[in-house]
């Protein structure tokens, strides 16, 4: 969408945004747009879940969804907010048994994977999450997976061509 065409509140909120391709394809829902730039915002910003957590998961559902999009966006900000290169080459391969992780990543990958292709996880993994993060923690990782998802098949069907990513910019554009 072009912004000069875009009703007030949806120009300004594509104002306030970065310059990501995605963003224009999202303001076509007119009507929810500057609400979704500030859910997304609060997604990246104000969760209780570690950030490192929440960037494990969202790569995994970017692998999981086999979206370049996504993945090229939010490894710079994983990097920011403490992934290595191990962590984010196993999660390039696949590899989410790798040594790179610690328990607690490791069932947090566990439980996105589930979450992602079977929609509902092991009772085992359920059981081994909920040891590991509060209830609330745990409804925001199932935000986060599921607003991921739908970012992977929103991008896989625009066919996005890929932006140069933001990096931890988007901690200042995002809300």
């Amino acid at each position: 969408m072009n912004p000069a065409d875009a009703p007030a509140s949806v120009r300004e909120a594509l104002q306030a945004a970065l310059p990501l391709s995605f963003f224009r394809v999202m303001a076509h829902a007119e009507t929810v747009f500057p609400a979704w730039m500030g859910w997304g915002g609060k997604l990246l910003k104000d969760l209780t879940l570690d950030p490192l957590l929440r960037e494990v998961a969202i790569l995994r559902v970017a692998r999981l969804s086999d979206v370049t999009y996504e993945w090229v966006q939010h490894e710079p900000i994983a990097r920011s907010v403490g992934a290595t290169d191990e962590m984010i080459h196993a999660l390039g391969r696949d590899e989410i048994q790798a040594v790179a992780f610690s328990p607690e990543q490791l069932i947090v990958l566990r439980f996105t994977t589930e979450v992602v292709r079977d929609v509902r996880p092991s009772d085992e993994t359920v059981t081994a999450l909920t040891r590991l993060l509060t209830p609330r923690e745990v409804v925001e990782l199932l935000m986060v997976i599921g607003q991921y998802m739908m970012i992977a098949r929103v991008a896989a069907v625009a066919d996005l061509d890929v932006d140069e990513p933001m990096g931890a910019t988007v901690y200042g554009a995002a809300g």
